[in-house]
């Protein structure tokens, strides 16, 4: 089998995580190589028709009333071998990106974290490992904001992820996403996850909630629960 290089995608929604991939593929499509990318979404997508314009192989996965990113790495490994048989050199897993607590990052793997200026300068500070865990950092709609305004995002990323290397890329003209495809096309060479470590936890909810509750109230809240001191 071909070696296979992985990356995983995240970031908060409407970031522009597709825009992002699909900017990166198309340099990388130039020196050749058989690109394939995963889908993760909670409850529909239409990013794999997108995908498939650019005949990039795509599967999607869709978590349902599950955690998109509980969902996400309970099938990543899956994902990893699906890329193997279908003889895939680069395989870029996006995530559905809701919980800014999430880390779906692996030990060893290229990560990025794909974040917008719209967002506003205080929000670095605001996303937990899925920002300060990640290897590179995608800044998008910088073309939207003042040069103050970017200067300051940038500013405030660096500060909650002083390792990451950033890079301002527009999901429109593609400025800027050759850079990140150099990135790509030295990852590390994946053969299988098993056995592998996430670089952090996933936050745990384990409580009535989560199997179903609907009704509030202590009564009714039995598990994994986090009261407010008030």
């Amino acid at each position: 089998m071909r070696p296979l290089r992985l990356v995983t995608v995240t970031g908060p929604p409407s970031a522009g995580k597709t825009s992002v991939i699909m900017r990166t593929v198309e340099h990388l499509r130039d020196d050749g190589l058989e690109i394939g990318v995963v889908k993760f979404d909670c409850l529909s997508t239409r990013d794999d028709a997108l995908y498939e314009k650019l005949g990039i192989k795509v599967r999607v996965g869709l978590s349902g009333n599950l955690c998109p990113d509980h969902y996400y790495m309970s099938n990543i490994e899956d994902c990893v071998q699906w890329g193997r048989r279908e003889g895939l050199e680069v395989l870029l897993i996006e995530s559905a990106g809701l919980c800014n607590r999430c880390a779906p990052h692996v030990k060893g793997v290229l990560s990025v974290c794909v974040i917008d200026c719209l967002s506003g300068v205080f929000t670095p500070k605001k996303i937990g490992p899925m920002l300060k865990m990640a290897d590179i950092v995608a800044i998008t709609k910088g073309d939207i904001v003042s040069q103050a305004e970017r200067e300051v995002f940038v500013f405030q990323v660096q500060q909650t992820n002083p390792r990451a290397s950033i890079f301002l890329i527009n999901g429109i003209t593609g400025q800027g996403a050759y850079d990140l495809s150099a990135f790509v096309r030295e990852a590390a060479e994946v053969h299988s996850l098993v056995d592998g470590r996430l670089r952090f936890t996933m936050p745990a909810a384990v409580c009535s909630y989560c199997t179903g509750e609907t009704r509030i109230g202590t009564d009714y809240q039995v598990g994994n629960i986090k009261k407010m001191r008030i």
